[in-house]
């Protein structure tokens, strides 16, 4: 075991828990896994997804099932509680506790076994339920619960909370999916949890051992309560509040496993389950139906129940919006019929055409009651599912601004009463003046929601509760539960109250203490619940220093403080596959290398309680040290989490009036060194590749594994100025934008693009004097130079925005920040802004003229998307240049490159760059056929490429100007 370095503070004494470096020493050598009890981690999970915060003294990264056993044995010596945690996803509150927290999403993670026969899957409590999909697909099998977090949620979250998700009317919810469970009692007990006969039961009840009593506790709890868990529990398939009491009765095998399903890790630690699986359909078709509203959608639901549907799934119109506005471009949008709430319907067959029969089956039973569409290309159902799987964060922030907050999160009713129930509450939203956001699974009557309550003042928390209550009432007068699918955790449990009798509540302390009587374990969860207004996070952790930013912070009014505030834990960015978010997480696996837990350690930070030292913070300073700025997070976070300009923030504020490291020189200040070393390059090309050079990577921070690029013997700019054969085409004019590194180490690029352009009749221009946009000064923090470089650039092609000539980029990281960051880095300078206006991409240039030079026969290439371009430009342009070139084009769903500007050059960082690129671009590149070309116009790609393989990439323009000579 290893223990990081930690500044522990005073025991709480209002908590009676001991100190984190008493419980790390008591710890110490005792375990294989690693326990972490520094600042940095306390805080990375003093949160889930949830409202709610409690910082833990300490977290335990157990590696195997002994590792659980005695770091729950040292809990129990010290009496510090304990609380499991899988993704950390939890909406309630159900992952955050004061104690120890186990974290069983890094090691305990194993398949041990999958019987397609038997159709079973035996796995460890840490299997990523994606992984568990993938091994049991080849096999026509899946795991029929689906929450949308599925790239990352656990078993053993989905086991605690009893998740559901998209598929449960047609495969239930995780209680009905469970065969067996392997669990640890908190005094060490370990057990098989699983259903029991009669015969058996007798037998367990007659052991004199921990066994036995529990089994006797629980027979005595049946005897006691059977009649009144039948009267009182709702007759719904979507209860998920409560302990399953109901699993215990004779009509349901006394099933041990099914009724701590759900219990939210407060009677017993989880380490393995044995889970049923499901026959998936071989084909599927979504039918899409289009409502005037809400209400007339929930109306139609009992009619669709009884058409063998896979989903039934509810889209608001609020929640569209939010797309809209954040991404305009997203094809799901034109995928919708008319309407103002929409229905997905998905239904599956033995092939495809059963399956659009099965369509045809919905669309008729619908009839004229709504608008409606049938689609079975993959990629189209992929981008509808898409913003229903994403809609906890596009709910979160609104198209206006405004946050939204779970709480009031999942609750469901009876699908007949849907339509009802949603007026009502629409009703009582109005009451207390709040406005949500309502969507979810209406096949089951589960509705989620945001609502933008405050949550940021003492009397705002007062009105959440208030609202809460009136909202449990209305959830049990209508036959509900107050939670459907996430748990009651701390959300929901004091509610539980409002929906049950006393009797039901006092029978689950019982059941709670049958299992835990020390109440060690996950305390404050559905019995005996803290309120559901203590420990809010943002009225127990505010800001306590100034969070005004230097950067614009357009998206949040120029304040970090609701900028930080953006994250609510979905964890998106934990994904290890597709899109581009979170490439330094998708390498160390560690939470503070996600973009969830920078977001996290910033909120912190701004706090001061756990992580001190406020901009000089270096909890935050080591998290952020692996960001690449890759931009990934800020489209491909649901929410809009933009870390690269945060750190960028951050880094200005950390390094002010001190020394930088080295690298923030000799990087970010690299336009000026290569103007410099451009007077002589080959000398240049001779020191940096000579004897000196590690001498010379060492003094500017840069990795010694890396080959620093070679210099052109003569720039872009060198060429232009003495070319003799310039092209006066008299045509429309367009400045080609001479960035530092086209002009610099690529210029045959530009001269391929200024060839292509002036073939398609443009009159080009350059600069007659260097530019810059800033952006390596602005990545390092640097940015007052930023700003004055930024400015001076404008300011000089103004001459040529006046005349409405547009400013053609070529690199997409300088053509994004041009058109955006620009703009938060000089937001009321007017040159900025004009220069923000002009600026195009190449392909967005020359694809409306496509026509003039289409061609066929252009062979194969596998192209790197710019992450930058991924997050701030867009793709189409390029996808149809591609096309026009002839190119048979594979676009790589391979995130981030690695080596991200200066990222992958500074000292430090060669390991994970290499990782970021190993894990699908390096791979593909090595495995393309001869012949293939690699398209990359970014020129880091670029030069991760030609190191990591030795093969070499060719830019867009490239293309087009051989597709003109041809």
């Amino acid at each position: 075991m290893t223990t990081a370095p930690h500044r522990s503070p005073a025991p709480d004494d209002s908590t009676g828990l001991p100190a984190p470096d008493e419980l790390a020493a008591a710890l110490r050598g005792r375990i294989e896994g690693r326990a972490r009890f520094d600042p940095g981690t306390r805080a990375l999970y003093s949160t889930d997804a949830s409202n709610y915060r409690q910082v833990p003294l300490g977290v335990v990264f157990p590696r195997h099932a002994d590792d659980v056993a005695t770091a729950l044995a040292v809990a129990r010596e010290h009496r510090v509680p304990v609380t499991g945690r899988g993704a950390g996803t939890s909406i309630a509150g159900n992952a955050c506790g004061p104690g120890l927290v186990l974290d069983f999403s890094r090691h305990l993670n194993r398949i041990h076994h999958l019987d397609p026969e038997r159709r079973t899957a035996t796995v460890e409590s840490g299997v990523v339920l994606d992984t568990l999909q993938a091994a049991a697909k080849p096999h026509g099998l899946a795991f029929g619960p689906d929450p949308s977090t599925h790239s990352r949620c656990t078993l053993g979250g989905m086991i605690g909370n009893n998740s559901c998700g998209t598929h449960s009317v047609a495969w239930g919810k995780t209680v009905d999916n469970v065969r067996s469970l392997d669990v640890l009692l908190s005094d060490g007990t370990r057990l098989t949890a699983a259903a029991t006969t009669e015969t058996e039961l007798d037998a367990l009840c007659a052991r004199q051992d921990r066994t036995g009593a529990l089994h006797r506790d629980l027979r005595a709890l049946r005897a006691d309560t059977a009649q009144l868990v039948r009267d009182s529990f709702p007759d719904l398939t979507r209860r998920v509040s409560g302990y399953n009491l109901d699993q215990l009765l004779p009509e349901h095998g006394f099933h041990l496993g099914r009724a701590l399903t759900g219990s939210e890790g407060g009677c017993a630690i989880l380490l393995g389950a044995t889970v049923d699986l499901v026959e998936v359909p071989a084909a599927r078709a979504l039918i899409v139906l289009g409502f005037d509203d809400s209400y007339a959608a929930a109306d139609q639901v009992t009619r669709l129940r009884g058409l063998d549907a896979l989903a039934i799934e509810g889209l608001s119109a609020e929640l569209v919006d939010v797309v809209r506005a954040r991404n305009p471009s997203s094809p799901a949008l034109r995928l919708l019929p008319g309407g103002r709430s929409w229905l997905l319907v998905e239904v599956g067959g033995t092939d495809q055409r059963d399956a659009e029969n099965a369509a045809e089956r919905v669309r008729r039973a619908i009839g004229s009651q709504a608008e409606s569409v049938v689609h079975t290309d993959p990629a189209r159902t992929g981008a509808l599912w898409k913003i229903r799987e994403e809609g906890s964060g596009y709910s979160t922030r609104m198209a206006d601004g405004s946050e939204r907050w779970s709480g009031w999160e999942d609750a469901a009713v009876p699908p007949e009463r849907l339509g009802t129930y949603l007026r009502e509450f629409d009703a009582l939203l109005a009451r207390f003046g709040r406005k949500g956001v309502t969507y979810g699974h209406y096949g089951d009557g589960c509705i989620h929601v945001r609502v933008d309550f405050d949550l940021l003042t003492g009397s705002g928390a007062a009105r959440y509760r208030e609202f809460m209550e009136a909202a449990a009432d209305l959830v049990a007068a209508h036959g509900g539960s107050v939670s459907g699918e996430h748990g009651d955790g701390r959300a929901r449990s004091e509610l539980l109250a409002r929906m049950y009798p006393p009797a039901v509540i006092d029978a689950f302390a019982r059941f709670k203490d049958a299992f835990d009587p020390d109440g060690l374990l996950n305390p404050g969860q559905i019995a005996r619940p803290r309120p559901l207004d203590a420990d809010l996070r943002l009225l127990v952790a505010p800001p306590t220093i100034p969070t005004r930013t230097e950067l614009a912070l357009h998206a949040d009014d120029g304040d970090l403080a609701p900028a930080s505030r953006r994250c609510v834990g979905m964890g998106k960015c934990l994904n290890t596959t597709g899109g581009v978010m979170c490439p330094s997480y998708r390498a160390t696996q560690d939470e503070q290398h996600s973009t969830r837990g920078r977001a996290h350690l910033l909120f912190e930070m701004l706090n001061g309680s756990v992580i001190r030292g406020g901009w000089r913070s270096t909890e935050v300073r080591d998290a952020l040290d692996l960001c690449l700025s890759c931009k990934g997070c800020k489209t491909d976070c649901p929410v809009g989490v933009d870390m690269a300009t945060y750190k960028a923030e951050f880094l200005h504020h950390h390094y002010r009036h001190r020394p930088r490291p080295a690298a923030h020189y000799s990087m970010g200040f690299l336009p000026l060194w290569l103007t410099l070393a451009q007077r002589a390059p080959r000398l240049a090309n001779a020191v940096l590749t000579g004897p000196a050079a590690p001498l010379l990577k060492r003094l500017g921070g840069i990795a010694p594994e890396r080959d620093v690029p070679r210099l052109a013997e003569r720039s872009l700019r060198s060429w232009w100025r003495h070319r003799e054969d310039r092209t006066a085409t008299g045509g429309p004019r367009a400045l080609l934008f001479p960035d530092t590194f086209t002009d610099h180490f690529d210029p045959h690029i530009g001269r391929d693009a200024v060839l292509a352009l002036e073939r398609l009749g443009h009159t080009v221009e350059l600069p007659r004097e260097p530019v810059c946009c800033g952006l390596t000064w602005t990545s390092t923090g640097q940015l007052g130079t930023a700003r004055r470089v930024l400015r001076r650039t404008a300011r000089l092609l103004r001459p040529h925005l006046d005349s409405g000539t547009p400013v053609i980029g070529l690199e997409p990281s300088c053509t994004a920040f041009l058109r955006g960051d620009a703009l938060e880095l000089a937001p009321h300078d007017p040159d900025v802004r004009a220069l923000a206006e002009a600026t195009r991409t190449f392909a967005e240039h020359v694809e409306p003229d496509r026509e003039r030079w289409q061609r066929t026969g252009g062979g194969k290439a596998l192209v790197q998307r710019h992450c930058h371009q991924y997050a701030e430009l867009g793709f189409d342009a390029d996808r149809a240049a591609l096309a026009a070139t002839g190119t048979d084009a594979h676009v790589l769903d391979a995130g981030c490159c690695g080596l991200a500007g200066n990222f992958g050059f500074e000292r430090g960082h060669y390991a994970v760059s290499m990782a970021c690129a190993e894990q699908t671009l390096l791979p593909a590149v090595r495995a393309a056929e001869p012949g293939t070309e690699v398209v990359a116009d970014g020129f880091s790609c670029r030069v991760q490429i030609r190191q990591g393989t030795g093969a070499e990439p060719v830019h867009l323009a490239t293309l087009v100007r051989r597709a003109l000579d041809r």
